[in-house]
């Protein structure tokens, strides 16, 4: 079968070679993240309802995930949240297939508290978080591309786009976040898990600037914050320099003003107590980043079905098509890959699979076209692979 697949030389200066490189991380625990991963468990727990009771994922989207802050008093050792945070969940869902009736809302309520106890861990689920339900159901025709015994179709005329391999600063702010969280947390338990990582590269020197939530009841006094401070910009600058030969300087908190008393103390470890609201989408994109010097779709991945959803599909397809050409075509430095659908096709046959690459220098462009087209074939044709590994939660989609 043929696919429309065009790879091509791309004249650009790789990233690691411009002056300035920017990338951001917002942590699970920053309300747009929250919001990207309650969408991301509600579509989860939905698809293996639907295959267990009706054998096949049916159609929803649970990309609207709403969050609206609270107010809170946080306090060294304490604190209180006055209002509670509200969450709404927001989307389409079947309710109802060939006399089956699936408890939507139900499932959807329960894996959202189940995803945040697990992960907003300093969160009181009874007292500081209202979490609300309003799923609407989807119309037949959209239903009915889910009965088809084929390939699915298109629903949009939309794109997706992956890049690869990271940059060595996309590589310490993804990273920073992720081991603050998973390793450093449980030593210091005031760490809390709303980490938002700001990179700036400027040539050889990389500053890194890190907004951390602390958590006020495991946290003394001024002197004890101050420590955690410290150990948190150790930690990361430590990281980071097992990364890079460049200069690394950390920040935490630099808005902080400690003869004012004015710090980053929080009572759950998330800003939404406080004033920031949060929305599917606003954050990161599905490879965990934020990235203004690489090409970025602006559709949210998190939430939408992993059937014929392209916001979805085609995101962490690109993505996972350019990491594994990394890996199989070793003279590529930079691969981009933009996939584009036409609405009512095969999501197997895009308008155009584009890869466009920087590689090597002496790098023989005829074979590296070969050997890029071979992975992107190989994928396209077996593209219900993202569906399972979505479903089976391999893939991050944020």
């Amino acid at each position: 079968m043929m696919r429309n697949i065009k790879v091509e030389h791309l004249m650009e200066t790789p990233v690691e070679k411009q002056q300035i490189e920017l990338v951001e991380r917002k942590g699970v625990g920053h309300p747009d993240s929250i919001s990207d991963g309650l969408a991301e468990a509600v579509s989860r727990a939905l698809c293996n309802e639907y295959v267990d009771k009706c054998g096949a994922v049916l159609h929803h989207n649970t990309d609207e995930t709403q969050i609206v802050a609270g107010r809170s008093n946080p306090q060294f050792g304490g604190g209180e949240v006055i209002q509670p945070i509200y969450t709404l969940l927001v989307g389409r869902a079947t309710k109802e297939f060939e006399g089956v009736e699936i408890p939507a809302e139900s499932v959807a309520l329960k894996a959202a508290r189940d995803y945040l106890r697990k992960t907003i861990v300093d969160i009181d689920l009874e007292s500081d978080i209202i979490v609300d339900c309003k799923l609407g159901t989807g119309s037949s025709d959209l239903r009915d591309v889910f009965k088809r015994d084929r390939i699915p179709v298109a629903n949009d005329t939309s794109f997706g786009v992956g890049h690869a391999p990271f940059s060595e600063l996309e590589q310490i702010v993804h990273e920073s976040e992720r081991k603050l969280i998973t390793d450093l947390k449980k030593k210091i338990p005031g760490i809390g898990t709303d980490i938002k990582v700001m990179g700036l590269r400027d040539n050889d020197d990389i500053n890194l600037t890190i907004c951390c939530g602390m958590v006020g009841r495991h946290v003394d006094d001024m002197d004890h914050y101050l420590n955690i401070k410290e150990e948190m910009e150790d930690y990361v600058t430590d990281l980071a320099v097992k990364r890079t030969d460049r200069n690394v300087k950390t920040f935490i908190n630099a808005a902080d003003d400690v003869k004012c008393g004015s710090v980053f103390l929080t009572v759950t470890g998330t800003s939404a107590e406080m004033g920031d609201d949060g929305s599917v989408g606003r954050g990161n994109r599905c490879n965990g980043l934020i990235t203004p010097n690489r090409p970025m779709s602006m559709e949210a991945t998190s939430g939408k079905n992993p059937i014929n959803h392209i916001g979805k599909i085609y995101n962490l397809l690109s993505t996972q098509m350019a990491r594994d050409v990394v890996k199989a075509v070793p003279e590529v430095q930079d691969v981009y890959i933009k996939l584009l659908s036409q609405i009512g096709q095969p999501i197997d046959q895009p308008l155009v699979a584009s890869a466009q690459i920087i590689p090597q220098e002496g790098a023989n462009f005829a074979s590296v076209r070969a050997e890029a087209e071979v992975v992107m074939d190989e994928w396209l044709a077996d593209i219900t692979k993202i569906t399972k590994m979505v479903i089976s939660g391999e893939l991050e989609t944020f």
